[in-house]
């Protein structure tokens, strides 16, 4: 009897799993027919594919050629943050010593990354090397300059709310004479970039609208010339599901398409552009290569052009197409 059990168990979990595996098989092998075959129509008509995918080529690119551009500009000013800094000049009657104890005061400060102290004859040196009146400096008595000590901030502090505060407790120090807040630069640098990538996000968003658009009169084209065949499908029971998965898929080879060609416009323009950027770069007496899309974000720009070219289909589908869904 236990033996007659564990053999109908056996069957019946055999009858359980037997099926699934075949109609999963089944049910790959649609979805790769019918990717097949929509990338086989597009092909045939080789015109009106490029068009559409170089309109959604268009509007991708220029949302990802700004974020290029955000990406350089932080990339440029990059050291913009660490060397921000505070100079506090001395009152002239404050020496090395008591610069030094004033210097370790300030550098406990939790918004103070480092503080370098500027001896009086390490300012002459420099004002003699980089202003260009070396013979007048000579002819000076004695040493007019101060002790300056150089304050270098964390980047945090660069936020209005922290760096306010923090000057107004240096400048009421009875050592200091006068500041000059060199952050205010890399302020106004954080300032531009939130903007610059700001303004490409709200341009991806308004571009991508766009996308959805483009794709979804695509589509709903598509439908209106397959109407009878679709018609038939409904004839013979087609689902809903079954309809719609062609125009899903040439959705997705549009977005895809297109998403590949907004990639190569990008790239071009930086080709196209690296050699100046490098020859004004050379002016500065510096190096800089601009960047383009990272081995991560070219993955991300296919992914979201291909779900975009999706999500247009879709909503063509769910508006055009005229079959009630089944479950």
């Amino acid at each position: 009897m236990p033996r007659r059990r564990t053999v109908a168990n056996t069957a019946r979990r055999r009858q359980l799993k037997g099926p699934h595996p075949p109609r999963l098989s089944a049910w790959l092998a649609q979805h790769r027919k019918s990717a097949g075959s929509t990338l086989q129509q597009l092909l045939r008509q080789p015109v009106a594919t490029l068009m559409t995918a170089a309109v959604v080529a268009i509007a991708l690119a220029l949302p990802t050629a700004l974020f290029v551009v955000a990406e350089n500009v932080k990339a440029l000013g990059g050291d913009w943050q660490p060397s921000a800094a505070v100079s506090l000049f001395l009152e002239t009657g404050i020496d090395e010593t008591a610069g030094a104890a004033l210097k370790r005061q300030i550098a406990d400060d939790p918004a103070v990354t480092s503080v370098e102290l500027i001896s009086r004859a390490e300012g002459l040196t420099e004002f003699r090397e980089y202003s260009g009146l070396g013979s007048a400096v000579d002819q000076l008595i004695a040493n007019p300059l101060p002790v300056v000590l150089e304050v270098h901030l964390r980047p945090s502090a660069l936020e209005e709310t922290v760096l306010e505060p923090l000057l107004s407790r240096l400048q009421s120090m009875p050592e200091v004479q006068f500041l000059r807040e060199d952050a205010e630069w890399a302020q106004r640098f954080e300032a531009m970039l939130e903007l610059l990538q700001s303004g490409a996000a709200l341009l991806a968003i308004l571009l991508g609208l766009g996308v959805l658009l483009v794709v979804g009169n695509t589509i709903r084209l598509e439908i209106e010339n397959h109407r009878e065949a679709i018609r038939i499908l409904c004839l013979v029971g087609a689902t809903a599901a079954f309809a719609r998965r062609p125009f899903l898929y040439s959705g997705a080879w549009y977005g895809l398409l297109g998403g590949s060609l907004a990639w190569l416009l990008v790239s071009a323009m930086i080709w196209l552009l690296e050699g100046q950027v490098a020859h004004l770069a050379s002016l500065y007496h510096t190096s800089f290569a601009l960047r383009g899309l990272g081995p991560a974000e070219v993955p991300l720009l296919l992914a979201s052009s291909t779900l975009l070219g999706v999500l247009g289909s879709w909503i063509a589908t769910a508006r055009h197409l005229g079959i009630a869904d089944a479950p």
